[in-house]
């Protein structure tokens, strides 16, 4: 597949300026400049912020009656319940709030729905249940904004709501006792990005601070905190920068001993935002995915090692389970889009039968990655029901995509680049065609996909400083990539395919200068290119260890003949 390749502009003489400023390496200013990081204030913040950078949460709508509400649950002890999410967002969510408010004196109830079999959000029949165990106040986290009918339903039923939320608020809002989600309408909050988790923190920090505790008491839990901003993929600069960078470092040395179990589990050796998104947030996913949400939270809440370790068995096993109908469902997609020629279209959508609901939405994004191609997967149940996930591409909307096939979709939800649909099995040939000419009239073939490139590199200036240097960047996520270079004009010196084909090896060179490179899935374009040959190479710098010994090596995104 052809790529874009978009090299920034560089603004020299500011690089120098800002590499003067703050005593750091061209390469390291170059990437600031380029990403608009420039003012001193913002720099700052970016390179080294501190827990004197949170805002102030008295500034969210709804903070202070929410506040004054919890306290007098607190005073009372009254039957508080946490209605939460089964993604890490919501998992996190429940537990920083719950620690934090049995810390009070206050013990609290939680609530996760069961995806497989509840969906995501609040529902009638959970709250009913909420109701019957007594409970007085209600506090959702990472859902409830769109919630109505819901929290109308638990008014007429005596209980009180708190919503906390993070995802985009419709013109009318739930009629709750407060409503904190800085996407609101009427927000004035200086930042909009928080995760569920990270608008649950600025909620027991507005609590810390109206109980005058030290900030210990609620910074405690930056850790946690930072999992869940990091896991649920939200823009990692502003007060996010500040909650991951700070967490991250809270990581290293955590007492909460179902992380540190979970952490050692995963294999990864380094704490960074990496171990978080591969190794610590799967592992967490999948125990939702195959609706067992409570287990993960349990294990964050145990103060017992020996449950601890059970637990965390226990997520490894339902992880690999997870890969492993993955893989499934994956290759009975890709055969259906290989013997039906679905890859000649402009959109992909495929059905099969029983399909696990709560893995379909990664192969969806697996196949958008591989075919760039805004992808539908529907599992169909024995009733002739369908219910699926969608994943798209920049420049392609796919939530107004589906607005546009009202006439044959059940029913649907979601934003411009994930959406979950439900649709009947009657309906699948026509809506396949409907859709299938919305994404032909957005002309997606003649969209292509651009690498964003930070600077061109040579070999000879390339050194493990300042490979090294680049870590000053972490940590890495949403709204703040890894910094990809380009290499040119390099000539292959060995290639060959691993892993049975699948991921390539090269060795390359530049005059007497020679580096290793490793292209993750490229194993098919070791036949492509022989020894010799002269490419550019599109990729991001790192030291790979193995055997004890350190070596740089470029993680390549992707090659092209030099011209």
């Amino acid at each position: 597949m052809n790529k874009k390749w978009q090299i920034y502009e560089t603004n020299e003489n500011k690089v120098k300026e800002i590499s003067e400023k703050y005593n750091l390496n061209k390469l390291l200013s170059t990437i600031l400049v380029n990403r608009n990081i420039i003012q001193e204030e913002v720099v700052r913040l970016f390179l080294k912020p501190t827990r004197g950078d949170f805002h102030n949460p008295f500034l969210m709508q709804d903070m202070e009656k929410a506040v004054e509400r919890i306290l007098i649950a607190i005073e009372k002890k009254e039957k508080v319940t946490i209605y939460g999410d089964y993604d890490v967002d919501g998992i996190t969510s429940i537990t920083v709030l719950k620690s934090f408010l049995q810390e009070r004196g206050l013990e609290v109830g939680t609530y996760i729905p069961n995806r497989l079999e509840e969906g995501y959000g609040l529902n009638k029949k959970a709250i009913e249940t909420i109701a019957e165990q007594g409970c007085q106040l209600m506090i959702t986290v990472d859902c409830g904004i769109s919630a109505i009918e819901e929290i109308n339903h638990a008014n007429a039923l005596g209980i009180e709501t708190i919503v906390t939320d993070h995802h985009e608020a419709g013109i009318e809002l739930p009629k709750a006792l407060a409503v904190i989600d800085n996407k609101r309408k009427d927000s004035t909050y200086p930042f909009r990005e928080l995760a569920g988790v990270g608008v649950v923190f600025k909620l027991i920090q507005a609590i810390g601070m109206k109980l005058n505790l030290p900030e210990e008491s609620y910074l405690k839990y930056l850790d946690i905190v930072c999992i869940g901003t990091i896991s649920d993929i939200v823009p990692l600069v502003n007060e996010n920068r500040v909650i991951a960078k700070l967490g991250l470092m809270l990581i290293k040395q955590t007492r909460n001993i179902g992380l540190k179990s979970i952490l050692q589990s995963s294999g990864y050796h380094k704490i960074d935002s990496n171990t978080i998104s591969f190794g610590v947030a799967p592992r967490i996913n999948a125990c939702g995915r195959m609706g067992k949400a409570d287990q993960a939270l349990k294990l964050f809440l145990s103060k017992n090692i020996n449950e601890v370790t059970e637990l965390t068995k226990g997520l490894n096993e339902y992880n690999r389970l997870r890969q492993e109908t993955e893989k499934q469902i994956f290759e009975s997609a890709i055969r259906q889009i290989e013997e039906e020629h679905l890859d000649q279209n402009n959109s992909i959508i495929v059905g099969g039968k029983n399909w696990h609901h709560g893995v379909i939405g990664i192969v969806s994004s697996k196949i958008t990655e591989m075919y760039f191609k805004p992808s539908i997967l529907l599992s169909f149940e024995e009733d002739g029901i369908g219910k699926g996930s969608g994943r798209s591409i920049p420049g392609f909307d796919l939530h107004d995509a589906l607005m546009k096939c009202s006439d044959t979709i059940e029913k649907f939800g979601g934003h411009s680049m994930a959406v979950g649909i439900t649709i009947r099995k009657e309906k699948f040939k026509d809506f396949t065609k409907e859709f299938e000419e919305i994404a032909k009239q957005a002309k997606v073939s003649e969209i292509v996909p651009i690498i964003k490139i930070d600077a061109k590199i040579d070999l000879n200036e390339i050194n493990k400083e300042m490979v090294e240097s680049l870590k000053e960047l972490e940590p890495f996520g949403e709204g703040n990539k890894m910094p990809i270079f380009a290499f040119k004009n390099l000539k292959i010196d060995s290639i060959r395919a691993l892993s049975e084909g699948k991921h390539l090896k090269l060795t390359l060179k530049d005059n007497n200068t020679i580096i290793n490179a490793i292209g993750f899935n490229l194993g098919n374009l070791a036949e492509e290119y022989r020894i010799g040959d002269k490419i550019d190479v599109a990729g991001v710098l790192e030291i790979n260890s193995f055997n004890g010994v350190d070596a740089i090596q470029i993680n390549i995104k992707d090659i092209m003949k030099s011209i």
